[in-house]
């Protein structure tokens, strides 16, 4: 598949970078609504005193269940992908996709509503590539299924999926812009999970429970 491809507007410069701002601003604050603190409230209790702690799926998953988690990763998922899509179909230059993926993944993370702390944006910074190249974004995925169905490592499995990204890009001939804005993500999740990492190399990073 080719690079992500748009077409500018007939906007003069200042119109189309506030239209461009405008609609980051916006993917950013969707991207900082808490989805795993919103479940864990509507199961009466707060997900930060709960397992890791972490406002993302794979603790909703721990605490809560497959069911509440995997509603959380959808949502988290479509916090990146709609921001993508909204900008294509304003027909936003390149840059201005990017920045409003970057938005929202950097909402997750920085959250706006929880004190700029969020979770690791492993599920919106994936529906924001697939949304962007979705062959290299499925194969990502495909790579975190493979990683997590034979380790059950939740945190292994995105991080394979992470470096995987930037080589996928490349196989399936993406813009320089989009392989570059690839690793930029991928460097990001990986250093989210810096904690993992360091528990990865002592052997005491919890094992998803098979059921």
């Amino acid at each position: 598949m080719g690079s992500v491809q748009s077409i500018a507007p007939s906007l003069g410069p200042l119109a189309l970078l506030l239209e461009v701002l405008g609609l980051a601003a916006a993917a950013y604050l969707l991207g900082s609504v808490p989805f795993a603190l919103l479940i864990g409230k509507l199961h009466g209790l707060d997900i930060r005193q709960h397992g890791s702690g972490n406002v993302g799926a794979t603790n909703v998953v721990r605490v809560l269940g497959r069911g509440p988690g995997l509603g959380c990763f959808v949502l988290d998922f479509f916090k990146g992908v709609l921001p993508v899509v909204a900008s294509l179909l304003l027909a936003l230059p390149l840059w201005g996709v990017l920045l409003a993926a970057a938005a929202a993944i950097l909402g997750h993370s920085k959250s706006l509503f929880l004190g700029f702390k969020g979770g690791k944006s492993v599920a919106t910074g994936a529906g924001a590539l697939v949304a962007l190249a979705p062959l290299a974004g499925l194969g990502a995925l495909a790579v975190w299924a493979a990683v997590f169905l034979l380790s059950r490592l939740v945190s292994l499995a995105s991080i394979a999926a992470a470096l995987a990204l930037p080589v996928l890009m490349l196989l399936t001939r993406q813009s320089l812009e989009v392989v570059a804005f690839s690793l930029v993500v991928s460097l990001y999740v990986v250093a989210r999970h810096r904690e993992n990492i360091r528990r990865l190399r002592e052997g005491t990073e919890p094992r998803m429970e098979r059921k």
